[in-house]
């Protein structure tokens, strides 16, 4: 439900990964975002309205999601598809924070724009280390996005790993993702993705400036 540019963008992805898509709008003239390669149904109603969900062919859905601009709808048409029609598998993009940890307690997963938004920008700005790309529920394990320092280059990552008492999750190198092995070595340019405890985690980013301790 929504065919803004993220709902566009998204119906779009879905299609390229093989998947058959339905996309609801109550103005008609944004299906044009689409495009004419789309080959998907474009049902024109409100998202939360029954009929227009039987239309849209919501019986034989895997999934919902809701991304219109607004809170209310979004929520109200997750909360038909899940409660009405049986989806397990719904999210709901809301902009008010508040409202979307509410809704995530109720079960159904959301998308806080500002939220996220916010904490992208947060991590541009703050020192590296001050937040991290991701932390569990918990808020025990968090991932970080770090780049190698010269002093690292040409050592195994299996040495930054025992030293640093972190995981490399995967490693970003001339625009493509590395996984790992134990006889990997670290290369200028390359951007670590560490998953480390939280406790941890200064420790282990004096260890990556710091530079390899030699035995």
């Amino acid at each position: 439900m929504g065919c803004g540019r993220v709902g566009s963008t998204l119906a779009r992805g879905l299609e390229d990964r093989n998947h058959t898509v339905s996309v609801i709008d109550h103005n008609a003239e944004a299906f044009r975002r689409l495009g004419p390669s789309f080959n998907g149904d474009k049902i024109t109603g409100e998202g939360f309205d029954q009929a227009v969900l039987n239309k849209a062919g919501i019986t034989r859905a895997d999934a919902f999601a809701a991304v219109s601009s607004g809170d209310n709808s979004n929520i109200i048409a997750a909360r038909v598809a899940r409660e009405t029609f049986g989806i397990s598998n719904v999210v709901a993009r809301i902009y008010d924070p508040g409202r979307a940890e509410v809704y995530q307690r109720l079960g159904i997963t959301t998308v806080a724009t500002v939220k996220w938004t916010a904490d992208q920008v947060l991590r541009r700005l703050l020192p590296a280390g001050a937040e991290p790309t991701f932390r569990d529920p918990s808020g025990t394990i968090r991932l970080d996005q770090v780049s190698i320092t010269e002093s690292w280059i040409g050592h195994r990552t299996i040495d930054l790993q025992e030293q640093a008492k972190v995981r490399i999750a995967w490693i970003d190198r001339l625009g493509e993702g590395l996984l790992p092995t134990r006889e990997s070595v670290l290369q200028e340019g390359d951007i670590l993705h560490l998953v480390m405890r939280e406790e941890n985690a200064a420790a282990a980013y004096r260890v990556v400036q710091r530079g390899p301790q030699e035995d």
